[in-house]
């Protein structure tokens, strides 16, 4: 059946949640509301008020909640309503939910999953449009998870939920309800850690994940039409990095474009363009270019298409690496 992002998330925390009675959501507006963006619609309804709960506006109080939930025998779910909302959580993540695994030498694993939507092009206000991903990645203990499809995003958030660490779940709030998908009805999972190749081709990789996937076919395809074949790659998991798909392709293309929106400055794209320098450099045929966010807060509405990376932007990276 064809379904949204939002329906194949829906789907899986259903299904999840019905198959192990250990797992609990909880978040803001989670229960009665059914989630600001309505991913948890239903779901009190099915499992009650004692497994999806309503929590007060207090991110830290909400992960730290999960994580006695988490050491104790439970299987939490937290849903942060944006990912700008995160930060008064931040020191329980980087201080408790990434390290408590080695503290206690395996004592108490930590399989806790922190889902929240992200990025901009949808025209949200302050705080509602960050793509931070990064301060994430850079935690050891935290796998780092981004979906670009309906499809992916089921799988992937079963696969999530079915391991025993700690994984931040980043949900491409653009991508919603962008497209409709052919989506098993079953329970499936998507290994984490495996990029996807979306595309194939011979003379340029392009890297990017979430919202940045529609964008970079769009690119790639006009790049077709001047007779550039760009492989496109989505990384789906972004910490750890499948390091061996990323060289894999550029070994194979000779060239690298990374796209993010986040901003430049330290985004995940440099630590991908030095992973690239440190172990394909001989293979390369030009510079790795980064098409990327601005080095300035995410603007508001009105000004957000001079800030959000565009198709167009893309393929100026792609005919400038090609002509290198």
């Amino acid at each position: 059946m064809k379904i949204t992002m939002v329906q194949a998330l829906n789907q899986a925390l259903a299904q999840e949640m019905a198959r192990d009675e250990r797992f609990v959501l909880l978040g803001e507006d989670v229960g009665l509301d059914g989630g600001v963006f309505r991913v948890t619609d239903g779901l009190i309804q099915k499992f009650g008020a004692d497994r999806v709960m309503d929590t007060p506006l207090a991110e830290s109080g909400i992960v730290g909640v999960a994580i006695g939930m988490a050491a104790f025998g439970l299987l939490p779910i937290v849903e942060i309503q944006f990912l700008g909302f995160i930060y008064p959580a931040f020191n329980q993540i980087l201080s408790h939910v990434a390290r408590l695994r080695n503290r206690t030498r395996g004592r108490f694993p930590m399989p806790l999953v922190i889902r929240t939507p992200y990025g901009a092009g949808v025209r949200a206000l302050e705080h509602h449009s960050e793509s931070t991903e990064a301060l994430f990645c850079q935690l050891p203990g935290l796998t780092v998870v981004v979906p670009s499809t309906p499809h992916d995003a089921k799988g992937l958030l079963i696969a999530s939920l079915r391991s025993e660490e700690p994984v931040i779940f980043l949900e491409p709030s653009r991508l919603y309800r962008a497209e409709k998908q052919e989506v098993p009805d079953e329970p499936y999972e998507i290994p984490l850690r495996e990029a996807r190749i979306v595309r194939e081709g011979a003379d340029l990789t392009l890297i990017g994940w979430g919202a940045m996937v529609p964008v970079m076919e769009q690119a790639a395809e006009a790049a077709a039409g001047r007779g550039v074949a760009a492989e496109i790659l989505d990384l789906r998991t972004l910490a750890p990095l499948d390091r061996e798909a990323i060289l894999a392709s550029v070994r194979k293309t000779g060239r690298a474009v990374v796209v993010h929106e986040a901003p430049k400055t330290c985004g995940l794209g440099a630590e991908i363009s030095a992973l690239i320098a440190e172990n394909a450099l001989l293979n390369l045929q030009a510079p790795v270019l980064r098409v990327t966010g601005q080095d300035i807060p995410i603007p508001l509405p009105k000004t957000e298409d001079y800030y959000y990376v565009n198709p167009g932007r893309v393929l100026a990276g792609i005919l400038k690496t090609m002509e290198f």
